[in-house]
Parts: structure tokens; sequence; C-alpha cells
């Protein structure tokens, strides 16, 4: 069983950049079947997908927030980290990391995802 855990800050001011990181156990960020997303959820609102890294590392972003969307990985702690830049009041949600069997680039079906982080609270202070 894969597990996620997200971690960050969970107050964070406006034009400021949200960084945060899901530490993954029991599976490996390199595995060929795997990738590994961020999502959000805004109070009131849908999912929406916000990007993913595959096994080999590449990454793909949500059109919409690609000019403020970065996803990197450490393989050696079994991390992959979000940062958003320029931050504005819109961008609280719940933040959560998932990993998905297949790339599912733009997912936003529950189902598609094998498996989810809890979720950590994120608020953009104005």
């Amino acid at each position: 069983q894969v597990q996620l855990q997200e971690s960050g800050p969970g107050l964070v001011k406006t034009s400021q950049t949200l960084s945060l990181t899901c530490t993954v156990s029991g599976g490996s960020l390199t595995t060929s079947t795997s990738a590994w997303h961020w999502l959000r959820q805004p109070p009131g609102k849908k999912l929406e997908w916000l990007g993913v890294i595959a096994y080999d590392g590449s990454t793909y972003y949500s059109p919409s927030l690609k000019s403020r969307t970065s996803i990197s990985r450490d393989t050696s702690k079994n991390q992959f980290s979000l940062q958003l830049s320029s931050v504005t009041p819109e961008d609280t949600a719940v933040y959560y990391c998932a990993r998905s069997d297949g790339l599912r680039v733009g997912a936003v079906s529950t189902s598609e995802y094998d498996d989810w982080g809890q979720g950590t609270q994120v608020t953009v202070s104005s």
C-alpha cells in the first residue's frame, strides 16, 4: 500500500510562493507505471488538477497555472514538491498529492487515482 503525506505551511501571504512537499512510503517515485500529482480543492469548488511528475522526472502542468507552477522531486528522500508562485487569496484551498497508475494528465475524477494524501489546508492571507 502506497502512502502519501503532504507537509508545508498552512498560511502564506499574498504574492509569496506556496511550497508543499509530499512524502511517499510503500512505493517509489521512479516506478515506471506511477505518476505523482498535485491537486487542490478551493472552498465550495470542484477538485482542480495542478500538475504531475512522471517516473522519469518529466512534468506536465495545468495550462491555466503553468506560469506559476513548478513540481520537482528528490528521489533520495522519495519526496516530490509543489511550488506555486505569486499566490493570491484565490489560491486558498485544500491541497492534495496523489498517485496514479499511468500518466493521466489533467485527471480530476477521484476514481482515476490509486492513492491519496490526506490533504493539507493552505490559506493565503491578503
